[in-house]
Formats: C-alpha cells, sequence, structure tokens
C-alpha cells in the first residue's frame, strides 16, 4: 500500500457541510495535517475567501481551497 501524504494530493473529494466539518475530514486522512488546519488559515469556498471560516456551509458542489491567512495593512 503507497504512503500518501498532503503534499502529494492536490485535489480531493470529502463529504463536509462546513468547514469545520471539512478540517475534521482532513485531519482524519492526514493526522500530520490535523494541528495546523484551524490557525492562520483561510479558505477560499468558490471564489469568496473568509478569514475565519469554520461555521460556513459548504454547498455539495462547492470547490474550497485553503490558503495561508491573508494579512492586511
Amino acid at each position: 500500500m503507497a504512503h500518501v501524504t498532503p503534499g502529494d494530493v492536490t485535489e480531493l473529494d470529502v463529504d463536509a457541510g462546513t468547514v469545520r466539518q471539512l478540517f475534521r475530514k482532513l485531519g482524519e486522512k492526514f493526522p500530520e495535517l490535523a494541528p495546523h488546519l484551524e490557525e492562520g488559515l483561510a479558505v477560499a469556498i468558490d471564489g469568496q475567501i473568509y478569514q475565519d471560516a469554520l461555521l460556513e456551509p459548504i454547498a455539495a458542489d462547492s470547490e474550497v481551497h485553503i490558503l495561508p491567512q491573508i494579512a492586511g495593512g
């Protein structure tokens, strides 16, 4: 069986209704990623960027991108 790390994966289908559920499922699939998922990240859902996104809903056909949090000034 091949070992897959988060860096090897560029696209993944995950059944999640909120960003928090998405992060939980990603953490279960990639335990080494789990500690990094809730701090310092922004999330883009269908092109809209959210800084504090844990409760944002995700539609079944949404495209979600996880990004480093954007600093403003």
